[in-house]
């Protein structure tokens, strides 16, 4: 965990203990093939992720916002890696599955590469982080109807009664769909959100919040198939 968290040292000069800050303290974090870290590396997060905090022997420090976690994985199934427990899993906010690149897109890579003339590549800053907090603020004035939470809390519940599934979204899924819908309204210039916000989501919010049945595990596809079951059984909303 010290490799995330850092931890204390011992200053021989000045004979006392001084704190080095592992990279948890930073404003965005890139865990790049998180599943080839030790579970109690892993673990390291969880802290961090939820409360935006690290306690270190003791000791409590807030994290500076903001502060957002993304990480990579490798396929499960492959050597020398470790399967994110639920707890962590269900930290994330959503996981996309980015697949390989369309033929026109794996084309402009090459371009790219070939104009640029070397491999390494520089960022520009396109924002601050006083901007980012701004934002944030804006979101969290968006409206969402009464009748939209429910249909929310109905989504979430349904994944909780199938017979396929060992153990269904938890509330951190519900709170998922209200961020990620009132951010997709947001940029989408409204002040309110729609089904439509909702339902775009579905898949990448729920999928790995869902715990399959024994006899399932070898059907990848069958959380989608669970997942699109779900929002087809219940009725969407709409204005009398």
């Amino acid at each position: 965990p010290g490799d995330i968290t850092g931890g204390y040292r011992f200053n021989r000069v000045e004979s006392r203990f001084e704190l080095r800050q592992g990279p948890i303290f930073s404003n965005i974090i890139l865990a790049d093939e998180i599943n080839r870290a030790s579970p109690k590396t892993q673990s390291a997060l969880l802290e961090a992720m939820q409360e935006k905090q690290v306690t270190i022997e003791g000791e409590t420090m807030l994290l500076t916002e903001p502060f957002l976690v993304m990480a990579t994985q490798n396929p499960i199934e492959y050597e020398g890696t470790f399967p994110l427990p639920e707890a962590q899993l269900d930290r994330f906010i959503i996981k996309i599955a980015i697949g390989y690149p369309e033929r026109n897109d794996e084309i402009k890579i090459l371009s790219n590469r070939r104009d640029r003339k070397v491999d390494e590549f520089s960022l520009n800053q396109i924002t601050r982080a006083e901007e980012i907090l701004e934002m944030r603020r804006i979101v969290e004035d968006i409206h969402i109807d009464h009748d939209l939470e429910g249909y929310v809390v109905d989504i979430v519940q349904k994944t909780r009664e199938d017979s396929r599934v060992a153990v269904g979204a938890s509330p951190r899924g519900s709170l998922a769909f209200l961020k990620m819908a009132r951010a997709n309204a947001a940029l989408n210039s409204r002040d309110y959100v729609t089904p439509d916000d909702i339902k775009r989501f579905d898949i990448p919010i729920l999928a790995h919040r869902i715990i399959m049945q024994p006899a399932h595990w070898m059907a990848p596809r069958m959380v989608n198939n669970v997942i699109n079951d779900v929002f087809n059984s219940i009725n969407v909303p709409v204005l009398d």
